[in-house]
C-alpha cells in the first residue's frame, strides 16, 4: 500500500510536473476562482524546481497535509480523483478547467485558517488598479498655475491697437488677426481691441498684463516755476463794453488799421486776437463778441486776461450790458480800467459816467479811487496813447512774467472750419516759445503745427509767451477756452486726444451739478453768491438791500450780479464759472433758458413774493452756520475695583451713584477734578451679562474705548451731546 502510495504520489507528481505549464495557464485565467488553486499552482511549481532533490519530496507532501488540515491517509483518495482530471485537462483545456473549479470547494475550508498567506497581496492590484491613483488628478484644477510661467509682462490700456499689442509681444499683427479671426472677430492692423480681448490675445500667446490709465494728466502739469528763467512778458488785454459803445473802433485806433469796415453792422463776428506795438513795450489785445465768451472760457478753466479795458460811451453812459460785463470781470478778479469813449460827441458827458461807475464800486484815481479812467475818442484817436501807456503801467505794477524757455502752452482763443484751409484756431502763447513743427494737445483735439500766422497773415516761426498766433495743423477745431499743450510727439498727442473725447463723453452723460440752495442748507459752501433778476428797478433795490443784511461774519453773501429785466444766457453763463444762483422776482424764463440752466447745473428760484426770497436765503444761511453742541448729564459712577481680562483689556468693576450708565454713551473719567479720558462706553455687563444700562445703585463693569489706565477712585460721568441749529441775528 505505501508503494503504491508513493507510486501514485509519484505519478501525481509526474502528471502535476507535466501539466505545470498547462496550470500556470489556467492559473492566469482561474486566479480569482480560488485560494487553493493558486496555493496548488505554487506547490507544483515548487515540486518542479526542486524536483532533481528527491528527498525534499515528503516534506512537500506532508507540507501540503498540513496546509489542507487532512490526515496523510484520507489524502489518497482525495488526490487520485485530481490527479484523473488532471490527465484529462491534459486532453482538454476546458475539463481542466472543470477539474480546477471542482478541486477549489474542497480546499477552499484552508483558506480560512491561513489568512496571512499571498493571495491578499494578488487581487490588490486588481481590485486597486490605476483606476484608484487616477482620483488623484484631482489636483490637476492647479493647472491654473501653470499660466503663471509666462513670458514676460506688458502693458495694455483703452487705446491698444492690434499693431501695438503685436509689437509689445514682438509678433507679427498678421499672427494676432488671424488668432482674432478664430476666436470670430474681424480686425484690422490698426483697429483698437478692447481690454478683455486684448488680455485673452496676450494669454494665447503666454503673455501677462496689466492694464494701464490711458494717461496720468498730471504729466500734463504745468511745470514748477523756477523765478531764475522768469522774464517780463507782454500783458493780455481783453476790450468788453456795451453794444456799439466802440470796442473795435477802439482796437482799430490803436492798431492804427481799419478792420471795422466790411464787417456785418460793424459789429464783431468773431474773438479776434492782436498783438500792438508800442515805444514802450508791446500789449496783446483780444476783442470779443461780448463778456459771454469772455466768461465761457473762463468757466473752462482759461484764465487768458491780465487787464479788462471797459469802454463806456460818454454819450450813453452806463448801459445793462455794462453792469454785466463789470461783474464777469469782478467774478474772474480781473483789474479794470475804464476807457470812456466818444468824448468828441457833442453829448458827451465824462463827469457823469464817472459819477454812474461809481455806484458799481468803480471810483476813478482823481476822486480817491483806484480804478484808471482815460478819456479817449477813437474817431479822433485822442489819447489813444495815454491809455496804452496806462495798460503798460498796470501791467508793470502786477509784474507779469513767463518762462520762455519751456514748452510752450497757451489758451485757444477761437477756432473755426475754413472751407480752404481746413480746421483753424487761434491761440494765446501763455508760457514757452510755440514754434512750427511742434506737436499739441487742445482739449480733446490734437495735431502738428503747419504753419502759424500773425493778425496781418504773415508766418511766422515762433511765438514767445503773450503772443495770439492764428495755426494750421488742427485735427478738429477745438473749443475757445480749451488748454493748449505742446507734447513729446504726435502719438502723445493723439493719445491724450482720445483719451479726452473718452472722458468728455462720460461726462456728458453725467449730470452737472451746481451750487443750490439746498447744498447752501447742507452746509456744503461757506459763501453764498447770488444773481438777481427781477421787473422793475425798485423790487431790485429793495432785494438788494434786504439780502446784503443777512450777511454776517461767519456767512457772506455776495451779489455778484443784479439787474432788471428778464434772465438771460449771460446770467447763466456767469452762474455756471462763479457756482452761483439764479434769483428771479416776477419774472418766467423762457423754456430755451431752462434747458441751458439745466445743462450747466444752473439752480433758478422764481418768487412772487419778497418775503419768500428773504425766507428761503435766511433758511439756507442758517444752514452753513455751525450748531451749537447742547450737553446733557445723563449719570455718574464710582470705579471701585479694576480688572485685567485677556480679551477686554481693562475693566472696572463701577457703582452707578447717580443716573445710569449707557453701553455706547459719551463718558468722561475724571481724577483729581482733572479731565483725564474723554470717550464712549465700550462695553456695558452685569454678573458677566452684557447690558444696555444700569440704573442708579446697581454694579456694573465698564470698558472704555480705547482707553486702559482706570483705577480705582476714579469717577466716571456720563453725559449725552445734541446739536442744535443756530439761527441768523
Amino acid at each position: 500500500m505505501v508503494q503504491k502510495k508513493t507510486k501514485i504520489e509519484n505519478n501525481e507528481s509526474v502528471t502535476e510536473t507535466k501539466e505545470t505549464p498547462a496550470a500556470a495557464k489556467k492559473k492566469k485565467v482561474i486566479a480569482p476562482a480560488g485560494d487553493t488553486a493558486e496555493k496548488d499552482t505554487q506547490a507544483a511549481k515548487t515540486k518542479t524546481e526542486k524536483k532533481p532533490r528527491a528527498p525534499r519530496k515528503p516534506s512537500v507532501r506532508k507540507k501540503a497535509a498540513v496546509e489542507t488540515g487532512a490526515k496523510t491517509p484520507e489524502a489518497t483518495p482525495e488526490t487520485q480523483k485530481p490527479a484523473k482530471k488532471t490527465t484529462r485537462a491534459k486532453k482538454e483545456t476546458k475539463a481542466a478547467t472543470v477539474t480546477v473549479k471542482e478541486t477549489a470547494p474542497i480546499t477552499a475550508p484552508a483558506v480560512k485558517p491561513a489568512p496571512q498567506p499571498s493571495p491578499a497581496p494578488i487581487p490588490a492590484p486588481v481590485t486597486a488598479p490605476a483606476p484608484a491613483a487616477q482620483p488623484k488628478p484631482a489636483p490637476t484644477p492647479a493647472a491654473p498655475a501653470e499660466p503663471v510661467k509666462y513670458k514676460a509682462t506688458i502693458s495694455i490700456n483703452e487705446l491698444t491697437t492690434v499693431r501695438d499689442l503685436a509689437e509689445k509681444m514682438s509678433l507679427k499683427p498678421g499672427d494676432l488677426i488671424k488668432k482674432l479671426l478664430s476666436m470670430g472677430s474681424l480686425a484690422t492692423i490698426n483697429q483698437r481691441i478692447d481690454q478683455d480681448t486684448a488680455t485673452l490675445l496676450a494669454h494665447e500667446f503666454g503673455f501677462a498684463v496689466t492694464h494701464a490709465p490711458l494717461y496720468i494728466e498730471t504729466e500734463l502739469a504745468d511745470e514748477k516755476v523756477d523765478p531764475a528763467k522768469l522774464k517780463e512778458r507782454p500783458p493780455v488785454v481783453t476790450i468788453m463794453g456795451h453794444v456799439d459803445h466802440g470796442k473795435t473802433s477802439l482796437l482799430d485806433a490803436v492798431r492804427k488799421s481799419r478792420i471795422t469796415e466790411g464787417e456785418a453792422g460793424g459789429i464783431t463776428q468773431h474773438i479776434g486776437a492782436y498783438k500792438v506795438k508800442t515805444p514802450r513795450g508791446s500789449i496783446a489785445f483780444l476783442d470779443t463778441p461780448g463778456h459771454e465768451a469772455f466768461t465761457a472760457m473762463r468757466s473752462r478753466g482759461a484764465k487768458a486776461t491780465d487787464i479788462v479795458v471797459l469802454v463806456v460811451s460818454a454819450a450813453d453812459g452806463v448801459m445793462p450790458q455794462t453792469v454785466e460785463a463789470i461783474d464777469h470781470a469782478r467774478a474772474a478778479s480781473v483789474p479794470i480800467i475804464v476807457a470812456i469813449n466818444k468824448i468828441d460827441l457833442p453829448t458827451a458827458n465824462p463827469q457823469g459816467v464817472k459819477q454812474e461807475l461809481s455806484k458799481y464800486n468803480l471810483m476813478p484815481e482823481e476822486w480817491g479811487g483806484d480804478t484808471i479812467m482815460v478819456e479817449v475818442s477813437a474817431r479822433n484817436n485822442i489819447n489813444i496813447d495815454h491809455l496804452l501807456e496806462m495798460i503798460l503801467l498796470k501791467a508793470e505794477i502786477m509784474e507779469l512774467k513767463a518762462n520762455p524757455d519751456r514748452t510752450a502752452r497757451g489758451v485757444v482763443i477761437e477756432a473755426k472750419l475754413d472751407p480752404k484751409r481746413g480746421p483753424v484756431a487761434t491761440i494765446l502763447v501763455q508760457s514757452g516759445t510755440l514754434r512750427v513743427g511742434d506737436n499739441f494737445v487742445a482739449g480733446t483735439t490734437s495735431g502738428k503745427i503747419r504753419a502759424m500766422l500773425d493778425e496781418h497773415n504773415r508766418r511766422l516761426i515762433d511765438a514767445p509767451p503773450s503772443t495770439p498766433v492764428e495755426i494750421l495743423g488742427v485735427t478738429t477745431p477745438p473749443q475757445a477756452g480749451d488748454q493748449f499743450i505742446v507734447v513729446a510727439d504726435e502719438r502723445q498727442a493723439r493719445d491724450i486726444a482720445i483719451a479726452r473725447q473718452i472722458r468728455a463723453r462720460d461726462e456728458q452723460l453725467r449730470p452737472r451739478h451746481h451750487l443750490t440752495l439746498e447744498d447752501i442748507s447742507a452746509g456744503k459752501v461757506r459763501e453764498l453768491r447770488i444773481i438777481i433778476k427781477t421787473d422793475v428797478h425798485g423790487s431790485l433795490g429793495a432785494l438788494q438791500d434786504s439780502l446784503e443784511r443777512l450777511s454776517t461774519h461767519e456767512i457772506n453773501l455776495k451779489i455778484i450780479h443784479s439787474g432788471v429785466g428778464g434772465i438771460t444766457e449771460s446770467d447763466v453763463t456767469l452762474a455756471a464759472a462763479s457756482d452761483a444762483l439764479i434769483i428771479g422776482f416776477n419774472l418766467s424764463p423762457d423754456s430755451n433758458i431752462k434747458k441751458l440752466a439745466d445743462h450747466e447745473g444752473v439752480s433758478i428760484r422764481i418768487y412772487r413774493i419778497i418775503y419768500d426770497i428773504i425766507a428761503d436765503v435766511r433758511a439756507a444761511m442758517e444752514g452753513l452756520l455751525e450748531p451749537e453742541v447742547k450737553e446733557t448729564a445723563t449719570g455718574k459712577a464710582q470705579v471701585r475695583q479694576v480688572f485685567k481680562v485677556t480679551k477686554a483689556g481693562t475693566v472696572a468693576g463701577c457703582m452707578v451713584t447717580e443716573g445710569k450708565a449707557v453701553r455706547g454713551g459719551k463718558v468722561r473719567l475724571v481724577r483729581d477734578n482733572i479731565i483725564v479720558y474723554e470717550g464712549t462706553v465700550g462695553s456695558l455687563k452685569r454678573f458677566k451679562e452684557d447690558a444696555r444700562e444700569v440704573e442708579k445703585g446697581y454694579e456694573c463693569g465698564i470698558s472704555l474705548e480705547n482707553f486702559s489706565d482706570t483705577r480705582v477712585g476714579d469717577l466716571l460721568e456720563f453725559f449725552s451731546q445734541e446739536k442744535v441749529a443756530r439761527k441768523l441775528e
